[in-house]
Formats: structure tokens, sequence, C-alpha cells
């Protein structure tokens, strides 16, 4: 393969996952540790981003003082011309595309826009790279690759065994993993049809810094910290994967020089917590360093209506991503839950100016009556 991997286009770089993919290509580390960022890339990262509620560039402000390496466009994946723009101004060679509506109750209320960014936003990226690379099955290219982000709900709900494998069926249960599923199936369509230099991912729980508070770990950082009450779903029995978001970035980092085209890679964390034992643990961790009492803290455990549709339990088989390009998960969940308590107990700016009234409004809006 003669992957260039130089002008790479990030998009959705603004957001939890993909604003820690492009600190960690250029070799920067929210939490200050070194340890992981090894990816060698000498490239120039063109990081496109409409800044919706979840996109934040406070999470870039290392990156925005490397100029020569590292640009901003504030644009849309749905507009065709504004793509075709950047493909042609920054000649881009690779795609890494992360932008998606990823929040799951927010799907639920809201469906239209997950069907217009992920699947709309999805096919607009990869025929707008079609047509510049001008790849066909009768002109295949080796030095171009689009990578697309998905996730492991996408393959519904486990029971108590087994494991989510590459070849699982898929079986989306909500707005928001119907409309990842659809982007899926369109990102293979075109590596099968157009023969698109195509890989694709789909990675469990994410955890770590610059993550969108509403999700479970900052939302209960924050609420143990402030004293408010932890909400938790139905009986707090819903199992999930978690990896550490420097750990999966890695993994996509790999998956981007050495994987292979028309495949796809499930990475996981080999870590499976059921919610409610995991804020048990957060409370153990964070408790201490606000100054309270955890078992004070556990009585303001409050249980809520459960979500529609809520996927009983996620677990992957990352056997394929370790066995064909060599990629180990190095960060261990002791550590990095306490990496990440730390990183937004002592970034309490960071999460206050997030914390609009728009946010506010949704947890309203979701929560109460529950």
């Amino acid at each position: 393969m003669s992957r260039k991997l130089k002008n790479v286009l990030v998009t959705g770089g603004a957001g939890f996952i993909g604003s820690n993919f492009i600190n960690y290509l250029l070799g920067l580390s929210a939490t200050g540790s070194k340890e992981f960022m090894d990816s060698g890339f000498t490239g120039r990262i063109i990081n496109v981003d409409c800044l919706t509620y979840a996109g934040n560039p406070d999470n870039l402000s290392m990156a925005v003082k490397q100029k020569d390496r590292y640009i901003f466009e504030k644009a849309d994946i749905c507009d065709r011309k504004e793509m075709e723009r950047i493909f042609r101004q920054y000649d881009i060679d690779t795609v890494v595309h992360f932008a998606a509506e990823s929040h799951v109750d927010r799907s639920i209320l809201g469906p239209e826009a997950f069907i217009r960014t992920n699947v709309t936003g999805t096919f607009t990226l990869l025929d707008v790279a079609r047509k510049y690379w001008n790849v066909s099955l009768d002109n295949k290219r080796d030095d171009v690759i689009f990578h697309h982000i998905s996730t492991d709900e996408v393959y519904g709900s486990l029971g108590p065994d087994g494991y989510f494998t590459e070849t699982t069926p898929y079986d989306p249960r909500s707005p928001y993993s119907s409309s990842k599923a659809s982007s899926d199936h369109i990102a293979m369509a075109y590596y099968h049809t157009y023969g698109m230099p195509l890989t694709l991912s789909n990675c469990t729980n994410n955890y770590g810094p610059y993550q969108f508070p509403e999700k479970l770990l900052p939302l209960m950082i924050s609420n143990i910290r402030d004293g408010k009450n932890l909400p938790v779903y139905g009986e707090g029995k819903n199992i999930r994967d978690w990896i550490y978001v420097e750990d999966h970035n890695r993994a996509v980092w790999q998956i981007l020089n050495n994987g292979r085209y028309g495949e796809k890679y499930n990475i996981g964390g080999e870590n499976e917590w059921q919610n409610i034992k995991l804020l048990n643990k957060l409370i153990d961790l964070t408790a201490p360093l606000t100054g309270k009492n955890a078992e004070e803290v556990r009585k303001t455990i409050v249980y809520v209506k459960d979500r529609p549709g809520h996927d009983a339990r996620y677990a992957i088989d990352c056997s394929k991503i370790k066995k064909e390009l060599g990629w180990q998960r190095k960060m261990t969940f002791e550590q990095g839950l306490e990496l990440t308590v730390k990183w937004y107990l002592e970034h309490r700016e960071w999460m206050d100016r997030i914390l609009s009234g728009e946010y506010k409004n949704w947890i309203s809006e979701n929560y109460s009556g529950r």
C-alpha cells in the first residue's frame, strides 16, 4: 500500500472522539501524559465541523497553535459545494469520518437530525471523495483512504453471553443506531460498487477528556461534585464495554495505516460494566476528591423511567484487529477512569462553558417526569 496520509480530513473534529484523535495525531495529550502519544504522523489535518451543541473549539486549544499543521473549516458535511471546495483546496488524500449525531436520547426526541447528518452527510462525503479521487472498479487506488467511524450499537442487544463480531447481523434498536447502520451500509456499498478505498470500524463506549456532559461519566462526575441527584435508567443493570478514547484512536490510526480495504474492524475495551456498578465505582473515586462521603453520595442515586428500546448488553470481540494489525489496549480501566475523573474536576471552567441554557433545557426535558 502507498497511502499518503498527508492531507487528512477529519470530520466532527471538534467533538469528543474527533478532537482527541486530532490531539493524538499532533502528539498532544489532554491529561498531560505523553505515554501513548506515539502516532508518528507528520502531515496536515483539516478539521471540518459545523459546531452543533456537541462541537467545542476549546477541545483543540492546543492544536490551534500548530498553524502549519492544523486547519479548521466550519462547514456542514451535507453541504456538497463546501465539501468539494475543501477537497480541492487542501488536496485531501485521507478522510476520517467521525461526524455524527450520536446521543441516543436526543435521537428519540428528534430523529430527523440523525437521518440528515448520519445518512445524508455520510453519502455526501463518500460521493465527493469518489469523484475527487476518480475511483471506480476500473480505476482502483491504494494511495488514498476513507475511514468510516461507527458504533457497536448497530448490532443491537446481547443476552448475558456472547460477543459482537464483524459478521454479527445488524439489528439496530434506536433512531441513532439505525442511522449509523444505514451509513455503514452506504459506505460498504461504495466499496463494492465503486471501488472506494474504504475501511470501517465499530467501537464500543468511549470515555476520557472532552466528552459532552450529557454522557454518563461526565454527567455523574459533575453531579457528584455539585451535590445533585444521580439519575440511573431502569434498575441500572444494562451492561456496556468501555474503552479509553486514546486507545480507540490508536486503533483508528493503525487501520488507516495498515487496514485492508473493504474490511471492518471491531474495537473494544474488553471491559464490561453494569451501569450501577460503574456508578458506584465512580462515586468511590470522585467523592474523596470533592470532599464528600461516598455513602452519602450514594443516597443521591435516583432510578428514572428506562429509555425506550434500551439495549441490555454490548460486548465486543476485537480479536480481528488484534491479530491482523497488532493493536492492543494500553490503558487499564483503573488508570483511565482515575485520569478521567481528575480531568473533569480540574477543568470545571471547560464544563461550565458547555452547560448552556440549551443543554439545561435538554436535561430537564429528558429527565423530568421520569
